[in-house]
């Protein structure tokens, strides 16, 4: 419901003069900022923080009071950043545990050691949120869920007169950076590494990977069920559906895409050797399954020489570059296979939406195929 109180600043005595009317009565403040443009720059924000602790007032609106809580500085006393941090967890209540440790806590801890330096402490808001945001890359989603939590920590603490109005947030304007684009491996590239690399359990995993376009990480989750036509190869994983908040992808049953060589397409067997416990390589810790393989495969001469070819085309080798393949591979075989996009994203585990944000490029247009049959005709 929208304030039905009129806001005004006038000039008192050379100085900035706040009035609220409300209800027939009318609440004055006179600031310590001079009336001029510095002043008024000066005095914007924190007449935004009067106003917002104004109206989170249940009882009885006072300007006087909500300005006492605005000002209150907290700079010369010690200020308890444990109880600080449970009061604003208690605050967050939809937060899980998982997002507030990954995304609140990293960030919280920076401001904190910023905050109790005794000496080259951040004189305001922009500087410490700038010497937060520090080890995070410029314009990286990582940052940029970093950024709003500090940002709705720090309105809320200086709102409630926890920190001094000093270090109230500003807009950061950061350089966004650049989408990179995902290299697709090739069939033969795919046989080139499977050749290349001497250990069976990684072959076995770069065989899935390819076949299936999975995840590094859903190799995890791999099960065996029986369905109508026979054995099925499924993933349990779960993970955050992009573009849809609060949501996570669901078990799915895998649908393979083979790979091809000069013969035809290739049968590794691969349901059979899941059900028969064929080993996988470790993939370290739970969540680090895209870590462990990138490893891997920085060791292995043949990818080391597949990502300068990658570069060249201005496109990046990343452990994806299966799952990338299997994509493109999709694409190119959907009027074969009577493929949708909506197809294609369920058997991959995301969004139409997030397919088509990374995979578009793969999605044809038609136009290749006009040109080629007026060449042929």
């Amino acid at each position: 419901m929208a304030p039905k109180a009129a806001w005004y600043v006038q000039e008192s005595r050379g100085k900035i003069r706040l009035l609220v009317k409300e209800d027939g009565k009318t609440q004055t403040l006179t600031l310590e900022n001079d009336w001029s443009l510095k002043g008024a720059t000066e005095s914007i924000k924190r007449i935004s923080l009067i106003y917002k602790n104004f109206y989170s007032d249940l009882g009885n609106r006072s300007l006087e009071k909500s300005a006492t809580v605005v000002d209150k500085s907290s700079s010369n006393s010690e200020i308890d950043f444990k109880e600080l941090f449970i009061e604003f967890r208690a605050f967050c209540p939809s937060a899980s545990e998982e997002t507030w440790n990954k995304s609140y806590v990293p960030v919280l801890r920076i401001a904190q050691e910023l905050l109790e330096r005794s000496q080259k402490k951040p004189q305001n808001g922009e500087e410490l949120m700038t010497y937060s945001l520090k080890k995070w890359e410029m314009g990286s989603r990582s940052r940029q869920i970093a950024r709003r939590a500090l940002q709705k920590f720090l309105d809320w603490a200086i709102l409630r007169g926890k920190l001094p109005r000093q270090y109230a947030p500003v807009q950061m304007k950061e350089t966004l950076k650049k989408k990179r684009i995902g290299y697709a491996l090739r069939e033969d590239q795919i046989l080139q590494l499977i050749a290349s690399e001497k250990d069976p359990r990684w072959q076995f995993n770069f065989q899935l990977l390819a076949v299936y376009g999975l995840r590094p990480e859903e190799l995890r989750f791999l099960v065996i069920k029986d369905g109508v036509r026979g054995k099925e190869l499924w993933t349990t994983y779960e993970k955050s559906m992009g573009g849809t908040k609060g949501q996570k992808t669901e078990p799915r049953k895998l649908a393979p895409l083979y790979v091809k060589d000069g013969q035809g397409y290739i049968n590794w067997n691969l349901v059979k050797r899941i059900e028969n416990n064929e080993e996988l390589p470790p993939l370290g810790q739970e969540g680090k399954g895209g870590e462990a393989l990138g490893t891997r495969l920085r060791r292995n001469a043949t990818w080391l020489k597949f990502r300068k070819q990658a570069e060249k085309l201005k496109e990046e080798l990343v452990p994806y570059a299966f799952r990338h393949r299997f994509a493109k591979v999709a694409h190119e075989r959907s009027t074969d296979l009577g493929l949708s996009i909506k197809d294609i994203s369920f058997v991959m585990g995301h969004t139409s939406e997030v397919h088509q944000q990374n995979y578009a490029r793969f999605i044809p247009d038609g136009i290749s195929d006009k040109f080629a049959r007026q060449l042929a005709a």
